[in-house]
């Protein structure tokens, strides 16, 4: 059972790590009040972001990015957050670690626990939440070095790995978006809706922390434009260079029709012109070689070529 318990003052903090049903009972009997309902989300992973509101309590489930190098995209690492009069209970599976160093810090310095836990347990869950949202903005920023890479990639020969990347930068981009859009309206509602146990002057600091997510949510919004636009400058690139492909291979095509058939005209078992002559494949090489140079000049001077 991975359950921490820290208390400073009137404060308690009780954090769970990768919870088991253990831990489940463990909250159970400390907090019987707790809806069944409520410790059964926190025993999945796959639980939408929502605030749940009691009599005594909130319920509050939020997602976090957290990147996946082997895949190459950012998956939503989920908190469970219990908040009441006194205590804040943080449920997640380890992968958020801004959350394990403040709980680690509040455990080692007496003057971090004072001041995180000294403002009562909804300045300490503000804390939790913005220490969250500011660890978002380095994977913001690795998206944006990626697409700045693509940049100065895309007009090389490499054509095929600029639109692999392309293809995982965006995907990451659409990931992101899943992630931070539904925080952005949970946050807003624990910073306009009044709560007994939520002191009112943190609706300053809930705005600041959202002002956080809507910076977010913009950059998230340029970098899928940005990524878009360089999709279509990728298409456009890939289809000239088909083109540029097709038209050598047309030209060539055309220029050896006429050579065929002058050679199958020759190639026949029938008497012509020049067959007795023993300087008639000398002449037929120079005239097909005229024929090829008189369509290269006539290419050139439309400017097909």
């Amino acid at each position: 059972m991975a359950t921490e318990v820290l208390t400073h003052g009137r404060v308690t903090w009780v954090n769970i790590e990768k919870p088991i049903p253990e831990d489940m009972n463990y909250l159970r009997e400390r907090f019987p009040f707790f809806h069944p309902l409520d410790l059964e989300d926190c025993l999945s992973r796959i639980e939408r972001p929502k605030i749940d509101e009691y009599d005594n309590y909130l319920f509050i489930i939020m997602q976090f990015p957290v990147f996946d190098s082997s895949r190459r995209v950012s998956r939503p690492g989920e908190v469970d957050i219990f908040i009441g009069a006194g205590y804040l209970v943080t449920v997640h599976d380890g992968n958020l670690w801004p959350i394990t160093k403040l709980f680690d810090d509040c455990q080692a310095d007496d003057q971090v626990r004072q001041r995180h836990m000294g403002g009562g347990s909804s300045r300490l869950m503000h804390d939790v939440i913005d220490r969250l949202v500011d660890y978002c903005f380095p994977i913001f920023y690795k998206v944006d070095a990626n697409i700045r890479e693509i940049e100065e990639d895309i007009f090389t020969e490499e054509m095929s790995r600029v639109v692999q990347e392309i293809s995982w930068v965006r995907r990451d981009i659409i990931a992101l978006q899943r992630i931070v859009k539904p925080q952005i309206s949970i946050v807003a509602n624990l910073e306009h809706k009044d709560r007994p146990f939520i002191r009112e002057e943190l609706e300053v600091y809930f705005g600041d922390v959202l002002d956080h997510l809507y910076k977010a949510w913009d950059m998230l919004e340029d970098h899928r434009d940005v990524i878009e636009g360089l999709s279509d400058t990728s298409n456009t690139l890939t289809s000239y260079r088909i083109n540029e492909v097709i038209k050598i291979l047309t030209i060539i095509s055309v220029i050896m029709l006429p050579l065929t058939l002058l050679s199958g005209i020759y190639g026949m078992n029938v008497r012509l012109p020049l067959a007795g002559s023993p300087y008639a494949f000398l002449f037929i090489l120079l005239l097909m070689i005229v024929i090829a140079g008189g369509m290269l000049l006539y290419f050139k001077k439309r400017h097909w070529i």
